[in-house]
């Protein structure tokens, strides 16, 4: 007798695909509501905050866009219109930098900081809600361990995709 073949339908029931289904789900929907609470009541988006994140954790740092680019995982062009809509916004400023001609550098505006601020709040809140309050406190540190470790392994991995 020769091999079961997999069917299309077996294929997509399988529990790898809907493990990682479940992850992305839960990220897409976390993301959504905070993106939608952040805009209601603090007038940015999530990938806003995200950029207003890296550039508060350490006051007066600047950064470059390559970075932002890189840390948020934006192509230069996107991260570019993005941070004119933040500079016409009044949250960030560009400034060139005093070692490298080609590079500018971006930091926070006081309005950025405060606008950061007051969008902490209304993460937490969300985070608290669909985040924290589902699971135990155990659940909660197995699975950021666990993502800590998934994330060091994709950003160890030289290789690139996995093609075969």
């Amino acid at each position: 007798m020769g091999a079961h073949k997999r069917t299309a339908a077996e294929a997509a029931r399988g529990p790898l695909v809907h493990e990682f289904g479940l992850l992305l789900k839960a990220a897409t929907h976390l993301e959504q509501r905070i993106n939608a609470a952040m805009r209601a009541e603090s007038g940015i988006s999530h990938v806003m905050f995200e950029v207003l994140i890296r550039l508060c954790k350490d006051p007066g740092e600047q950064v470059s866009q390559r970075a932002l680019a890189q840390d948020l995982i934006l192509t230069s062009g996107g991260v570019t219109r993005l941070i004119d809509r933040m500079e016409e916004a009044g949250l960030v400023r560009r400034v060139p930098s005093p070692d490298d001609r080609r590079v500018t550098l971006v930091e926070a505006t006081a309005e950025g900081e405060q606008t950061f601020v007051h969008a902490v709040d209304v993460h937490a809140r969300i985070v608290e809600r669909y985040y924290v309050a589902p699971v135990t406190a155990a659940d909660r540190s197995r699975l950021t361990a666990s993502l800590e470790r998934i994330t060091t392994a994709l950003l160890d991995d030289t290789g690139g995709t996995e093609a075969r």
